[in-house]
């Protein structure tokens, strides 16, 4: 069966497994990812996922850069040891996780325009269980358009961005801030600037734990996974906000699940936020290099590592194998405005107190304000920043970024520098 760019290759293959419930009435546990392995067969690559039962799945391609992407029921990850992420033949490289609630996203990127030569599961047999197994083979680039044009109006790939059937299996935290899964992003509305002044009870503020699921960020001199560690450091900041009983504090994922950058700045806005903070941690060539920095939204580059920062941030979506060709412009291009600026400066004024707390608690680099377009801070009405809590390249900082302690101070931090944000707007609105 072949495939071409952005089309469905293989609708469910195989029954979805429906969780069943036993007699207990707890839910059965998922199904297990063990082992992933690659081999070659002629000129195919083949790719193979060792699985404790049979799941359901879909797969299909996208172009620029040239990617396959299988869709399978929501598996727990259980392999013996770290897999290198590296791949064989066609396969330069491979990613998973949780793409939305019930589903695994497995993204495969490829040197080379390819198609399915063949998808199918397999049954255990001797000392083997279930498999799930993938041939690819290298087509060129013309066949790879021509393919999807005979076969996108039968199969969009649209049918693959549907939200979850069980909405109860959202997290209390995408509930609690109206999220669902395929949130849009609304054309922006003249906000009021005034709104954090005129409010009446707690400041909202969003927390957003870069990158999860599919797409693990940056990775550590150790190992180490961004995406882990912005969570975990999230997760602190919220409970230090929310204990101070002047915040309520809400988090754009409060597990290891891939969310789009539409989707967060969706959320933000929805839940009506005082103020949004994206929380990071790069790594870079170096390992000498260390100290926190915050980054703000700007036309321009402050320079040209925050430039190719906010380009590889960027590309989340693209990571996690999201189709953006349909894409409204009003969401992957939110043009800036005259309301936008105003943001564009609340936020300004927010990091340079964040910095000075920063400064004070763990340390900054030298240079520690830094701006340039980021997707993840373009919502018009929202005071944003994104802090890089500092570098998983340098052995020393990454230890600190996995120490609890060290993240309770960054997150004091934090506090103290909102607290002093919002004093300031306290004093103007009585001016």
């Amino acid at each position: 069966m072949s495939i071409g760019k952005g089309t469905i290759v293989a609708l469910v293959a195989g029954m979805l497994i429906a969780a069943s419930t036993v007699s207990t009435g707890f839910a059965a546990a998922k199904p297990a990812a063990t082992d992933v392995r690659f081999g070659m067969q002629d000129q195919a690559t083949r790719f193979v996922v060792e699985l404790s039962e049979p799941v359901g799945f879909q797969i299909f391609t996208l172009p620029d850069p040239y990617r396959v992407v299988i869709d399978m029921s929501e598996v727990a990850w259980r392999l013996s040891g770290e897999t290198a992420n590296v791949g064989r033949g066609v396969v330069s490289g491979f990613r998973y996780g949780l793409f939305r609630p019930g589903t695994t996203r497995i993204v495969l990127d490829v040197n080379k325009p390819v198609r399915v030569k063949r998808s199918f599961l397999l049954p255990p047999s001797g000392d083997q269980g279930h498999r799930f197994v993938l041939d690819l083979e290298p087509v060129t680039p013309a066949t790879f358009d021509d393919e999807a044009r005979l076969t996108a109006i039968e199969t969009p790939a649209s049918a693959l961005e549907k939200p979850p059937e069980k909405p109860s299996q959202t997290s209390s935290v995408e509930k609690s801030a109206g999220f669902s899964p395929d949130m849009q992003v609304r054309k922006p509305p003249v906000p009021d600037m005034g709104k954090a002044a005129a409010r009446v009870g707690p400041r909202v503020v969003v927390i957003d734990p870069g990158h999860g699921g599919v797409d693990p960020g940056a990775i550590g001199h150790g190992g180490t996974r961004e995406k882990a560690i912005a969570l975990a450091a999230a997760l602190e900041i919220k409970e230090q906000l929310e204990a101070t009983g002047r915040y309520k504090a809400i988090m754009t994922r409060d597990r290891d699940i891939f969310i789009r950058l539409r989707d967060r700045v969706a959320l933000a806005r929805d839940a009506g936020a005082d103020l949004f903070i994206s929380i990071h941690a790069d790594s870079i060539g170096s390992a000498k290099v260390k100290g926190a920095s915050v980054y703000t939204l700007s036309e321009n580059a402050s320079d040209k590592e925050a430039e190719k920062l906010a380009a590889k941030e960027n590309k989340a979506d693209i990571i996690a194998g999201v189709n953006l060709a349909q894409e409204n412009p009003e969401v992957t291009d939110i043009l800036i405005d005259l309301a936008q600026r105003e943001s564009m400066n609340e936020g300004a004024r927010f990091a340079n107190m964040l910095i000075g707390e920063l400064r004070r608690a763990t340390g900054t680099l030298q240079k520690s304000h830094r701006f340039a377009g980021f997707a993840v801070l373009k919502a018009p009405d929202v005071p944003s920043v994104l802090l890089e809590m500092g570098y998983l390249s340098n052995p020393t900082e990454e230890k600190n970024l996995k120490s609890k302690a060290h993240r309770r101070k960054l997150a004091v931090a934090i506090v103290q520098a909102i607290d002093r944000y919002f004093a300031h707007h306290d004093q103007l609105s009585r001016s």
